[in-house]
């Protein structure tokens, strides 16, 4: 390698991986850990960065809180940390934020952080051991104060425990219940605008073999949170973790962790019924992942298709080389692609310019999630 070619080498790095910006560091406001990230932007131009603080470790059960920080400056800094869920002993996990831009008592927004409580573990809750249910807490203040958490299980789950609440009587036996995580989706447009939808996964029935017991699925709300229902469940055995985004003509795209292992990579699902029937399932190829979590992001509209970021683990040996990709046939191919950390997990994306998408991310073995903002093309 010239020494030329290797100073071109390092420019290039340089523009295309800037420095990231620390959000949550583990250790620090008395949790030992945080993880989880999901992250929107609002109207006024702030960014919300959540993510779950975790307070005696890196478990994903326990005494688990959600909190969040705020930037004002497109993420260059954040605030310090703001409680916003706390259910004492009992996990609140998974947190999926969206803000509803479309309510007309509040032209301003509303946000939404739906998420997750727990009384055992997770392998546990698959076995029937505890329950699983989902709430969300709202905010009309820009995130400055939030309400009482809502409990809306019995509209969005499906499990039959009812040694826990005698309500919990469904004959599906949902047990294993996650939401997406990371953002969750408006409609902004066509035949389902203002729709609210948040992708989900559950377990059913006694744990199988390579977790042959999850599906994906999703619920939604057409009246500004008032109701709930249940959407499609994604039949694939295995999906899991899974996020949507919108698409032109009224479609929705999700993508979906295969929990399974095989093969190592993504499922897509498309709908043209606002998640209320799946016209095509499959597993892409051209997204590599080793089993965790990805993030997806509708960034505008080109010659009337929807252009769309997916950010994973873009690896099938390990959680390594967190890229960006883009598409501009609303994710059946995917023509460029971002490099943004060699090690990383979880992540989460939110548009902070017309051609700059902000990256929340995990890295460093769990113990920071980070801040990064990168110019897509």
């Amino acid at each position: 390698m010239t020494r030329l070619f290797q100073i071109l080498l390092l420019f290039f790095v340089a523009i295309r991986v800037p420095a990231q910006v620390s959000v949550f560091s583990s250790g620090e406001h008395g949790y030992a850990f945080f993880r989880i990230p999901a992250i929107i932007g609002l109207r006024n131009g702030d960014l919300l960065a959540f993510a779950e603080g975790r307070v005696n470790g890196s478990g994903d059960f326990g005494n688990i809180d959600l909190v969040m920080k705020r930037s004002s400056d497109k993420g260059a800094s954040w605030s310090e940390l703001q409680l916003v869920v706390d259910q004492t002993d009992l996990q609140a996990g998974n947190p999926a934020p969206v803000v509803d831009l479309l309510d007309p008592d509040y032209p301003n927004g509303v946000i939404y952080l739906f998420y997750n409580t727990g009384n055992n573990h997770e392998n546990e809750v698959r076995k029937g051991n505890g329950v699983r249910e989902v709430w969300y807490v709202r905010s009309i203040d820009q995130g400055a104060t939030w309400s009482t958490p809502v409990n809306i299980t019995l509209h969005t789950h499906r499990p039959n425990v009812s040694n826990f609440n005698p309500a919990y009587r469904f004959a599906e036996d949902w047990r294993s219940y996650a939401n997406t995580p990371g953002h969750a989706l408006q409609f902004q447009k066509g035949r389902y605008k203002g729709r609210i939808y948040v992708a989900a996964n559950h377990s059913y029935g006694e744990p199988q073999k390579q977790f042959n017991d999850y599906r994906a699925h999703g619920f939604y709300s057409d009246d500004h949170g008032k109701t709930f229902r249940l959407g499609a469940v994604v039949d694939v055995p295995g999906s899991n973790e899974s996020m949507a985004t919108e698409l032109s003509g009224s479609r929705m795209l999700m993508n979906i962790r295969n929990q399974s292992g095989y093969p190592r990579s993504r499922i897509v699902a498309y709908s043209s019924s606002g998640g209320e029937r799946w016209d095509t399932t499959y597993f892409d190829a051209l997204l590599p992942d080793p089993v965790c979590q990805g993030s997806l992001l509708t960034l505008g509209y080109c010659k009337g298709k929807a252009i769309v970021a997916f950010c994973n683990a873009s690896d099938t040996a390990r959680r390594a080389n967190l890229t960006i990709k883009i598409s501009r046939d609303e994710g059946r191919t995917w023509t460029s692609s971002i490099p943004i950390e060699p090690l990383a997990a979880y992540s989460d994306m939110v548009a902070v310019g017309k051609r700059t998408i902000g990256v929340l991310y995990e890295r460093n073995n769990y113990k920071e999630i980070v801040f990064k903002s990168v110019v897509w093309k």
